[in-house]
């Protein structure tokens, strides 16, 4: 089979390579043509993804893996695609359907008779029917369920582990009518494999889940699910440093009843996921005052970690605080939606110059995000952990010369290892 995977992204990437090891021929097409190029020299464009360097060089060396700027002419060649282009929100939570939009009319361009097209991206509920496929029938001159055949089937991986989740998590299809999904179901049971999994109410595998809106529903439940339960844990963080409790302590001595599944309480969460989703489904939801206040819990957090610190400085104007981390989480090289820059705004809004560290990006990298760097073993007054990376770990008040009070929003420091520094826990009593 032929294969067209339209953004070589970080999920886009690892799924084109994916395929290609199940014997298919697959085309990755992208805009940006340094990415296309160090993907056709076998290498891949971002770190940080387990077992893809090796797999992506394996398939390029066998001709399986080809990439292009082209996509309508790959669209041609192929009879699959798969779209996984980013769609984001603008301030007021309305979904920019730019990148996907433009994206939709190139494999329109390049559709021919035949051809299934999955949308993978995480979208509002009813897009894939009302929106880009009407799209695609206008351009293409093709009729949907006829001609060629569209099916919803979100990306329910993790950066870092994809191939891990793609074999771990049930996939997901639903189509604009019956013969769309039973085509969906049995292109996806071609370029997977699953893991057993004896605690599914059924089988691990490709599942058949109805409809577009169905699919697009339930990955918007999944993340806004998350977001939820974070907000809860956030809330009780606020709560308990109010009182004197450490929030974690009570979370994990409830055991199993009822709060095991409750997140850590932090600073904020990145990435594509939860920042955005749950806006997704607001804007087909916007009654959902539960929803809503869960994202308003969330997004308070970068600002309370400041309050924090300035709290223990007494005052922050002119004071160096360097924020541990740029990436959205630890281990992973992206920034979209991290708390970094939420964090970075709120202590320039209290007057503080905030230095930014990250294992993972150079000075240059850095301030072109806007960000000024820091490097560990700098004189500061006082930090702020935003990310988990394993490096900051094993850190101490070497590494912060001049540190009196630190916050650590990812509760990973060693308290030990700053003698005489206030150690600030988001959900913990001020020790």
């Amino acid at each position: 089979m032929k294969i067209a995977v339209v953004a070589l992204g970080k999920i886009g990437l690892p799924l084109a390579v994916q395929f290609a090891t199940k014997g298919h021929q697959v085309i990755g097409c992208d805009v940006v043509k340094a990415t296309v190029d160090l993907v056709g020299q076998g290498k891949e464009p971002f770190p940080g993804e387990t077992d893809l360097a090796e797999k992506l060089s394996q398939v390029v060396a066998s001709g399986a893996l080809t990439a292009t700027t082209d996509t309508t002419s790959a669209v041609a060649q192929a009879d699959a695609v798969v779209i996984v282009v980013p769609l984001f929100v603008d301030e007021d939570g309305i979904p920019d359907f730019g990148w996907m939009d433009a994206a939709t009319e190139s494999v329109a361009k390049g559709l021919k008779p035949g051809t299934l097209i999955s949308y993978e991206t995480t979208l509002p509920v009813g897009t894939t029917r009302q929106r880009f496929t009407p799209k695609i029938e206008e351009i293409s001159g093709l009729v949907a369920g006829k001609d060629f055949f569209v099916v919803f089937s979100p990306e329910r991986v993790f950066t870092g582990r994809v191939f891990a989740d793609l074999r771990k998590y049930p996939k997901l299809v639903g189509g604009i009518d019956l013969q769309s999904t039973a085509k969906g179901v049995e292109f996806y049971e071609s370029v997977l494999d699953f893991d057993p999994r004896p605690d599914l109410a059924r089988g691990n595998g490709v599942w058949d889940i109805g409809s577009t809106e169905a699919s697009e529903m339930a990955k918007l439940a999944e993340t806004t699910y998350r977001d939820v339960n974070i907000g809860l844990a956030n809330q009780f963080a606020l709560f308990a440093e109010g009182v004197g409790i450490d929030v974690q302590q009570v979370i994990a001595a409830s055991n199993s009843q009822p709060f095991s599944h409750i997140h850590q309480p932090g600073i904020a969460v990145g990435g594509h996921c939860i920042p955005i989703y749950p806006r997704f489904y607001l804007w087909n939801d916007p009654e959902a005052t539960v929803v809503r206040a869960a994202r308003e819990a969330n997004v308070q957090m970068p600002m309370h970690a400041v309050n924090l610190l300035k709290a223990e400085l007494s005052e922050l104007t002119g004071k160096r605080v360097a924020v541990l981390g740029a990436a959205y989480r630890g281990g992973v090289k992206e920034t979209a939606f991290s708390g970094v820059f939420p964090v970075a705004a709120a202590l320039a809004s209290q007057g503080a110059i905030a230095l930014v560290h990250d294992p993972m990006y150079t000075d240059d990298e850095l301030k072109a995000l806007g960000l000024m760097p820091y490097h560990l073993g700098e004189s500061v007054d006082g930090a702020i952990i935003q990310a988990d990376h394993v490096e900051y770990r094993t850190i101490s008040a070497k590494d912060l010369p001049g540190a009196t009070a630190i916050v650590d929003g990812r509760r990973i420091l060693d308290a030990l290892s700053f003698p005489g520094v206030a150690l600030r826990v988001i959900g913990a009593a001020r020790r």
